[in-house]
């Protein structure tokens, strides 16, 4: 039983790196091209380890809220019950 977790996880693990390598755009690789990247996958036991610790750059942090200068709607109706003017219609 341990050993098919084991490999399931290490499959598992294969398949992943092997889609992000795919999806990751080549700006975006560290160290090595994207090619040899895809061989180190199949051929290191532990490639896609190496590959998600060193090969791709962490996705930028999202930018956080400003305190205030942008611009902001102006409030307004969220649906037909809170419009007024529908209201004034019934």
């Amino acid at each position: 039983m341990g050993k098919f977790v084991i490999i399931a996880f290490a499959i598992i693990l294969l398949v992943f790196a092997i889609f992000d390598l795919v999806a990751t755009p080549k700006e975006r690789v560290r160290i090595l091209p994207k090619p040899v990247w895809f061989l180190i996958l199949f051929f290191a036991p532990v490639g896609p380890l190496l590959w998600l610790l060193f090969g791709r750059q962490k996705p930028a942090a999202p930018p956080k809220p400003s305190s205030g200068g942008g611009w902001t709607p102006p409030p307004g109706p969220k649906g037909p019950d809170d419009d007024p003017d529908y209201l004034r219609g019934l």
